[in-house]
């Protein structure tokens, strides 16, 4: 049961992030001490050094060969479920988008287990439970981190491609539907006033044949005659044919918008469009040491544990020195994005409500599904819900602000999910220990 000294606990991991974020947010609101620009150099500095080294530090102290199979197995389950649902609804749905499916996958499958879930977890279950957690931190380092990764690498590829194929075919309509243009206006104008615009001399006769003693009614007519030489009547039926040439050029243009439109946006890629944003992707991960910072360290767990070699001193204080400000960092590049933003929630409360159920509610109920389809039960059953109804993970949103993809989505997620996410786990735990 949990006790006043296990609050503590918990508010002892959680207190000093929130330090950390009101300083960086009072440092740009208040105090002025960092530009725009050295807010996104702090983030970025997170990204490529910080959380990498804090993976790798991490996962290499673990013990792979005793890992709980049928806990993580219930965890990834409920990540597969929700990851193959939201892409089915992108590619399948009008309103779906590959966008909002990251957003959602980040908000409703990684929760902030390192720093409130272990400690929080730890006292309502046990310490015997703590392993488990982490066993949770090393798997998401590993695998849903990297994948988080190559979707947003996907997504920017992707998002560069079809500008391209969009500037591309744009221009190349446009120089078509112009060289047409050039063509058709020429010819119709010339036969068109030449056809519709009669001589003076045939106007002459035309008013003679009409009215040949009424001469002097028709004097006003010729003597507004212009001074290009041109009458009346000309200008008239040069104004109109003008005027239904425009509106003709009217539809037309808005024929040639449609069509550019339409043109420009390419309905799928082929296999060949799609193995060269991936050969790309797969190039960007490469060069991105997120991506293989997790694998490094199992690597060396799996070694370390197999012969029990430690790491040299030089080795392992030159990764602690970084790694060790890794959430420090974290939270302070999400305050300087706060400080940023025009209001506290900054992506408005409807998205904030929206978030707040797909890590409260879908989250847990999608890892209940998963925990009994493969059979887990007793404390480890309840255990998986809980910690699944954990707050926000603070990695996602330096991800979803390096790569600019609802970054006000996620620091409003971190935020309020670390405020609410006590009293609502503790709801879970009391719920499900009826």
């Amino acid at each position: 049961m949990i006790g006043i000294k296990d609050l503590y606990c918990v508010l002892t991991a959680v207190v000093p992030l929130y330090v950390t974020m009101f300083l960086a947010y009072g440092s740009v609101k208040w105090w002025n001490i960092f530009t725009p620009e050295q807010c996104a150099g702090i983030n970025r500095f997170v990204a490529i050094f910080a959380v990498p080294l804090l993976s790798f530090e991490f996962v290499s102290r673990i013990n792979p060969y005793k890992m709980d199979l049928l806990f993580l197995a219930a965890d990834g389950v409920s990540k597969v479920l929700i990851l193959l649902a939201l892409l089915c609804w992108a590619n399948f749905t009008k309103k779906g988008s590959l966008d909002w499916s990251i957003t959602l996958f980040s908000l409703s499958t990684l929760p902030n287990t390192l720093v409130m879930g272990i400690p929080l977890l730890k006292s309502m279950y046990g310490d015997d439970k703590e392993y488990l957690m982490i066993q949770v931190v090393v798997l998401q380092c590993i695998i849903w981190y990297t994948l988080l990764l190559f979707l947003f690498e996907y997504r920017e590829t992707r998002t560069a491609v079809m500008s391209t194929l969009k500037e591309s075919s744009t221009i190349s309509h446009l120089e078509k539907e112009e060289e047409n243009s050039k063509n058709c206006c020429s010819e119709d104008e010339a036969i068109n006033f030449i056809a519709t615009t009669p001589s003076s001399q045939q106007t002459a006769q035309n008013v003679n044949k009409i009215a040949p003693d009424q001469s002097q009614r028709f004097k006003p007519v010729e003597a507004v005659e212009g001074e290009d030489g041109t009458s009346t009547c000309e200008q008239q039926s040069v104004h109109a044919n003008q005027r239904e040439r425009s509106s003709t050029g009217k539809a037309v243009a808005s024929e040639m918008q449609e069509d550019v439109e339409n043109a420009s946006m390419p309905s799928s890629f082929s296999s060949s469009m799609l193995l060269k944003i991936l050969r790309k992707v797969w190039f960007k991960l490469v060069r991105n040491p997120n991506s293989y910072s997790s694998l490094l360290g199992l690597s060396w767990a799996l070694v370390s544990c197999r012969w029990d070699i430690q790491k040299p001193q030089i080795m392992e204080n030159s990764v602690t020195i970084l790694s060790s400000a890794g959430l420090g960092m974290a939270m302070f590049s999400l305050g300087l994005f706060m400080a940023l933003q025009p209001r506290i929630i900054a992506c408005g409360n409807k998205l904030a409500l929206y978030g707040m159920v797909a890590r409260f509610i879908t989250g847990p109920a999608l890892m209940a599904i998963a925990s009994i389809a493969v059979g887990l039960k007793g404390s480890t059953f309840k255990l998986s819900i809980v910690q699944a109804a954990l707050p926000q993970g603070i990695v996602p949103f330096v991800f979803a602000r390096e790569y600019n993809l609802h970054p006000d989505v996620l620091s409003t997620a971190v935020i309020f999910g670390m405020i609410v996410s006590l009293p609502i786990t503790i709801i879970y735990y009391i719920l499900l220990g009826i």
